[in-house]
């Protein structure tokens, strides 16, 4: 079996937007959500930048309950609860109230740690000899699949219920597997999205590998710039992005609004061989992964108009654009477009695959490409590989056909999702 699973909702939790109206009209616009961080500062980070979506208390309380709010101190479930409960109604689904669950409903949402704070706050209690004091809730904030359990039990799911964890590839990843999931007939409709915490410790590694640029404290929305010859390094994120994954037939028969189709995609790794590290991509299984991604969603190479790449903002940008450039086979005027979402949002870690592909989406709803923001200054070795003009600086108009958006992760994984425009004769 492999039937055609669609997208019928969406929702986000970013540094530059909460809710798809705000994220949406950030990204037409280039709008930051980068920021200053004092706390950051006060800690002697030399990076004290960074994107953090802003949450107030109030809209928490939509959410949660007075009972659930107590004692929470999981910024990452927080995030994951608003993008994944607005995602769920986004595709006019309602909360399952009834005593049985719905057993052909279920949830993939990511994360790559979960409730730092909380776990300090444990910390310090148990040390202090006042465990009694930890709450009921610590485990279920502490847990990687405190996310996944939230939001299954906020919406009554009975299908697979769980979380995946890839590093940055995290949210490109689960939404591969739910779409494996509708397709083989396992499930009729699937949440799927990842989450990441915010602050210092969950920051502060990446200071310390020195990995992130220094010189934009006083300049934060210019901090972050994928495919630029001045970019110094990564800015950290984080939010959450989710996606409703739902087979054709079930959308159809709901008469649910479609905003783009799942052809299908990889997951690979390359197994920290040759040029692959911990922390450095296999250029082998990259090329390898857009290729097969290719093949499995049953499209060539040339039907590809728009590209979502990955693009840190490193050193490794310039590889990356040689990569996509081998693996598609394409001649250099006829790159497609190509944009990354981190010269506004961040790496949001975690978080990166399902925000940014939240965006992608988008960009069919909006038929456009979001212009690259901070690419004033295209790097000299990217523009040997493919023209500027597949780099927009400023937002085209522009209806994509087939959008391949890929994550390449800490731990040398990677992952690439193949999105089309929605038609039914296709």
């Amino acid at each position: 079996m492999n039937r055609r699973v669609v997208i019928t909702g969406l929702g986000v939790c970013a540094p530059n937007g909460v809710g798809l109206s705000d994220f949406t009209n950030a990204l037409l616009e280039g709008k930051s959500g980068l920021r200053y961080q004092p706390n950051l500062g006060k800690l002697g980070f030399g990076c004290q930048v960074a994107g953090e979506p802003l949450v107030k208390d109030q809209l928490i309380a939509n959410y949660f309950t007075p009972l659930e709010r107590r004692g929470l101190n999981a910024t990452g479930i927080v995030y994951g609860v608003i993008a994944g409960v607005d995602a769920w109604k986004d595709a006019g689904l309602e909360k399952n109230i009834t005593n049985e669950p719905s057993w052909d409903r279920g949830i993939i949402f990511g994360t790559g740690i979960l409730g730092v704070d909380k776990f300090r706050e444990a910390i310090h209690l148990i040390d202090e000899g006042k465990v009694r004091r930890l709450g009921s809730t610590s485990v279920i904030q502490t847990m990687a699949s405190g996310i996944s359990a939230y939001l299954g039990g906020l919406l009554g799911c009975g299908n697979q219920v769980t979380t995946n964890s890839a590093a940055c590839t995290t949210g490109t990843e689960g939404i591969l597997m739910a779409y494996d999931r509708i397709s083989q007939g396992k499930a009729e409709i699937m949440l799927t999205g990842s989450c990441s915490d915010s602050g210092p410790y969950v920051w502060g590694g990446f200071d310390a590998m020195r990995i992130l640029p220094r010189g934009y404290n006083d300049n934060p929305t210019k901090a972050s710039r994928p495919m630029s010859a001045t970019a110094g390094g990564f800015i950290p994120g984080s939010g959450a992005g989710a996606l409703m994954l739902e087979s054709l037939e079930s959308a159809q028969k709901r008469g649910a609004h479609i905003y783009a189709e799942v052809l299908g995609g990889e997951v690979n790794s390359g197994g920290q061989l040759g040029e692959g590290s911990m922390t450095a991509p296999n250029s082998m299984a990259v090329q390898r992964c857009i290729q097969n991604a290719i093949r499995n969603s049953g499209i060539t190479a040339s039907d590809i108009d728009v590209i979502n790449g990955h693009l840190t903002a490193t050193s490794k940008d310039s590889l990356e654009i040689e990569n996509w450039r081998t693996a598609l086979n394409r001649d250099k005027g006829d790159f497609p477009y190509i944009n990354s979402f981190k010269g506004s949002v961040g790496h949001c870690l975690a978080a990166a695959g399902s925000i940014e592909s939240v965006a992608t989406v988008l960009q069919f709803k909006e038929q456009v490409v979001f212009k690259n923001v901070n690419c004033e200054d295209i790097h000299p070795d990217i523009l040997s590989v493919i023209p500027a003009s597949s780099i927009p600086r400023d937002t085209k108009n522009h209806s994509p056909k087939v959008i391949a958006k890929a994550s390449f992760g800490f731990g040398d994984v990677n992952a690439c999702v193949i999105f089309r425009a929605f038609s039914k004769e296709q």
